[in-house]
């Protein structure tokens, strides 16, 4: 066996043996010390026997028994030794791995949520670049039926080409939904939305190089759905200091992408048997998750000040990772969490969080 390939589990075994094979020599030793005592008892009582001639053997043969009960007291404090010290190994092999594997979910969870990031920062690109095409700006500057068929067409030639999004809503400053890229689908064309609060928080943006990112929420236009919204202002003449005219808020389909995210972390076959891999949002809603439990209703605490770390809790490690943002996407605190069942019963104990990479 090569360095390069030890395992913790290997060291964890070799201890094992160690301690099987110490417990059994100090047996053996015990067992050939018996003999010997009796042997000596033998001796003591065949001199006892053989008078003044056997004297100077019973002497030999107290001494035997003298030296037997010193090795039966060694081998008693050897075995006790061994066991405390064996004990301690175990403890450091058990502690090397729940901190190896804690730290190697910690940075899993990051992983899962960068991916996440790195998604949702070219969601807000299209939003801010789609917001100056001269379709959308004619029909809020030049309202009328013709030009809204013709922004609902050019929604739908977005559609085809990006399958991330649900559906893609042009509203007027007034809050009515003018042109849509899937009418057909789900008919919200003339549907108020100004109490969304992704509309009330968009028109207020100050530039067309911003944004504004809506939690997961269920979407009732679109049947039901769990979206991300993404708005920026529609501006006269598609120009970034440009007065706001309208609204285009893109519905990203979040559960089947997010599924595909935690589904795809690299766990093991083992590991994937016994872990729960979570997105979870600043206000500790699950929003993903690869057994598709606890959508929006299980709320999960963060812990070690909510960045990044793991600990033990209830016979699982729960490691977790805070948002590093990417780019111009800065993240809205969502984590990314990782819970895995230790495949043997362990004690319930709580370790202190270990810091992650960020």
């Amino acid at each position: 066996m090569t360095a390069s390939v030890v395992s913790i589990r290997d060291i964890s075994s070799k201890s094992a043996s160690v301690q099987e094979i110490a417990f059994n020599k100090v047996g053996q030793i015990r067992a050939i010390n018996r003999r010997m005592r009796i042997l000596a008892l033998n001796a003591l009582i065949e001199a006892e026997r053989a008078g003044d001639a056997g004297r100077g053997f019973a002497v030999v043969s107290q001494e035997v028994r003298g030296i037997s009960e010193e090795v039966e007291k060694l081998s008693t404090a050897l075995e006790a030794e061994l066991a405390s010290e064996i004990g301690e190994i175990s403890s450091l092999v058990e502690e090397m791995s729940q901190s190896s594997q804690g730290q190697r979910l910690v940075d899993l969870a990051l992983n899962a949520i960068e991916i996440v990031d790195r998604n949702l920062y070219e969601r807000t690109c299209d939003v801010r670049w789609w917001a100056t095409d001269s379709a959308f700006v004619d029909a809020m500057t030049q309202p009328g039926e013709a030009a809204f068929a013709y922004a609902a067409r050019r929604l739908n030639v977005i559609l085809r080409a990006y399958t991330v999004y649900l559906d893609i809503w042009l509203c007027d400053p007034s809050g009515r939904v003018v042109a849509s890229g899937r009418g057909d689908r789900f008919p919200v064309a003339g549907a108020d939305v100004s109490s969304r609060s992704w509309f009330r928080t968009g028109m207020g943006l100050r530039t067309g190089d911003d944004f504004h990112a809506e939690d997961i929420a269920r979407e009732a236009l679109l049947a039901d759905t769990m979206v991300a919204t993404f708005v920026t202002p529609v501006r006269t003449g598609g120009e970034v200091n440009g007065r706001p005219v309208g609204l285009l808020a893109i519905h990203f389909d979040w559960e089947p992408q997010s599924r595909t995210i935690v589904e795809g972390v690299r766990l093991t076959d083992d590991e994937r048997a016994v872990s729960r891999v979570l997105i979870v949002d600043r206000d500790n809603r699950v929003i993903a998750s690869s057994d598709g439990a606890g959508l929006l209703t299980e709320r999960l605490s963060a812990f070690g000040g909510g960045e990044a770390g793991w600990q033990v809790r209830d016979g699982r490690i729960i490691a977790q990772h805070v948002t590093p943002g990417y780019e111009t996407y800065r993240g809205l605190g969502w984590r990314g969490v990782i819970e895995q069942r230790f495949t043997v019963e362990k004690p319930s104990a709580t370790v202190t969080p270990i810091k992650g990479r960020r």
